[in-house]
C-alpha cells in the first residue's frame, strides 16, 4: 500500500530539473536540443581545486568530519568574509551543509514555525517557497516585473510585512532574473527592516561572484540588521563545483547552533572530501573566478544582443548570475497548427518541441508570462539557440 505523507503531497516537482530531464530524454531519441534550462556553469573545476581533492583522498581525509564541517574550511570561509565583505565571522558562526540548497533548507526548518510568515520577492528561484512548505510557513510573494528591473523597492517591502512576518528572503545576484541590488538599494531595504526588529533576513548570496557591476553588496553590511541576517553562498557557481555539493551559512551563532543541531540528526556532515576541495577553492588563486565572470559577462551581452532583435519578447539588462527572463506574454493565444499557447509553461514546451531549445517557464519562479533562459554555454550554443527560438515564435500565428 502507498501511503505517501501529506507533506510530500505539498510539494511541487523541481520545474527546472524537469525540463532538464525532459531535454536528456529528446536527446536519448536523437534530437539535437539546446539546453537552456539547466543553472551551472559548463565550465570544469579549477585544477589545483581537484587537486586537492585528490590529496585528501591519498592524505586519508575519509571519516567523518564535524557535522558543520571541518574547522580548516570553516576558517578559510570567515578569512574570505572578512578579505572579500568586510564582514568578520568566527568560525563557530559558519555551517558546512551539502549545498547552498541544504544551507537555505536548514535555516527556514530552524527557524520558521507553522503559520510564520515568509515574504519573497518575485520572481524567485523554485524552492524558496517548497522550502517555506516543509516547515509549515506562509509564502508571501511580492511580486516585481521586468520594468522594475525585477526589484522591490522599500515600499512595497513595508507593505508585506506584517505581525506574523518572521522572515524576508533576498537573492541578489538573482535566479531567475540576473537582477542585482546596489548597496544603496539594500541600504533602503535595511532600513525598512530595521523596523521590524522580529524579522530575520536570509540573504542568498551564492552567484556573488558572477557579477558584471564592479561590486557587490551584501545586506549583512548594514549594522541594524546585520545580527539577524544569515548568508548563504557556496562553491557551486563561482568554482564551477556543482556537483561537488559544499555550501555554507555565515550567520548569528544561534542560528548556527540550531542549524548544525538539525543537520547532525539527518545528514551529519557533507563531503570530507568536498570540504577538503573547497578549502582550496577559498584560500587558493582566484584568477578562475574572473576568468569565467569575464566569460558569463560576454555570453550575457550577446545574448542581450540577440533576443533584443525578436518581436514580442520584453528583455532587461541583467547585471549578474547567468540567466536572462524575457517576459513573453505577447506570444499567449497564439496557436502553431493545433497547438495554442496559453502560458509560459506551453511555450517552454512548444520551444522545446518545436525549436528544440530547453527553457523553463516562469511560473515556476512566481512569475506567469516569463521564460527563464541560462546562458551557461558556449557562444556557439547561445547563436544557434537564440536563432531557433526566433524561428520557432515566427511561426506562431
Amino acid at each position: 500500500m502507498e501511503h505517501i505523507s501529506e507533506r510530500i503531497q505539498s510539494l511541487s516537482a523541481s520545474a527546472t530539473l524537469a525540463m532538464s530531464q525532459k531535454s536528456n530524454e529528446l536527446k536519448a531519441q536523437g534530437v539535437d536540443v539546446i539546453n537552456l534550462s539547466v543553472g551551472q556553469p559548463d565550465f570544469n573545476t579549477p585544477e589545483h581545486v581537484k587537486d586537492a581533492a585528490k590529496k585528501a583522498i591519498d592524505d586519508n581525509f575519509t571519516f567523518y568530519t564535524p557535522v558543520a564541517g571541518y574547522m580548516s574550511l570553516r576558517q578559510a570561509i570567515a578569512e574570505k568574509m572578512e578579505r572579500e565583505n568586510g564582514l568578520k565571522f568566527a568560525p563557530e558562526q559558519i555551517v558546512v551543509s551539502g549545498g547552498a540548497k541544504q544551507s537555505l533548507c536548514n535555516v527556514i526548518l530552524s527557524t520558521i514555525n507553522p503559520g510564520d510568515e515568509v515574504v519573497i520577492p518575485t520572481p524567485a528561484w523554485v524552492s524558496y517557497v517548497e522550502m517555506v512548505k516543509l516547515a509549515e510557513g506562509v509564502t508571501v510573494t511580492v511580486p516585481t516585473t521586468v520594468d522594475d528591473n525585477f526589484k522591490v523597492s522599500p515600499e512595497r517591502l513595508e507593505a508585506a510585512i506584517t505581525d506574523k512576518t518572521r522572515m524576508v528572503l533576498l537573492c541578489s545576484p538573482s535566479n531567475p532574473t540576473g537582477s542585482v541590488y546596489s548597496r544603496d538599494e539594500l541600504r533602503a531595504l535595511a532600513e525598512v527592516l530595521a523596523r521590524h526588529p522580529q524579522v530575520l533576513i536570509l540573504s542568498d548570496e551564492i552567484y556573488e561572484h558572477i557579477n558584471f557591476t564592479g561590486t557587490f553588496a551584501s545586506i549583512s553590511e548594514f549594522e541594524e540588521v546585520r545580527d539577524r541576517t544569515i548568508i548563504v553562498n557556496g562553491v557551486s557557481k563561482a568554482y564551477a563545483m556543482t556537483g561537488w555539493r559544499i555550501g555554507f551559512i555565515a550567520a548569528p551563532l544561534w542560528v548556527a547552533k540550531a542549524t548544525t543541531k538539525l543537520q547532525g540528526q539527518y545528514t551529519s556532515n557533507p563531503s570530507s572530501i568536498a570540504q577538503k576541495a573547497a578549502e582550496a577553492a577559498y584560500t587558493g588563486s582566484q584568477q578562475c573566478v574572473e576568468d569565467m565572470r569575464v566569460a558569463f559577462e560576454r555570453r550575457r551581452n550577446l545574448i542581450c544582443s540577440l533576443l533584443a532583435e525578436i518581436p514580442g519578447l520584453k528583455i532587461n539588462h541583467p547585471e549578474g548570475a547567468f540567466y536572462i527572463f524575457p517576459e513573453v506574454s505577447a506570444y499567449f493565444g497564439k496557436k502553431y497548427g493545433d497547438k495554442t499557447i496559453n502560458d509560459a509553461n506551453d511555450l517552454a514546451m512548444y520551444l522545446l518541441e518545436t525549436g528544440h531549445v530547453a527553457t523553463v517557464g516562469g511560473d515556476a519562479f512566481c512569475a506567469p508570462g516569463y521564460i527563464r533562459l541560462s546562458y551557461a554555454t558556449s557562444d556557439d550554443n547561445i547563436r544557434k539557440a537564440v536563432a531557433r527560438i526566433a524561428d520557432a515564435l515566427k511561426m506562431l500565428k
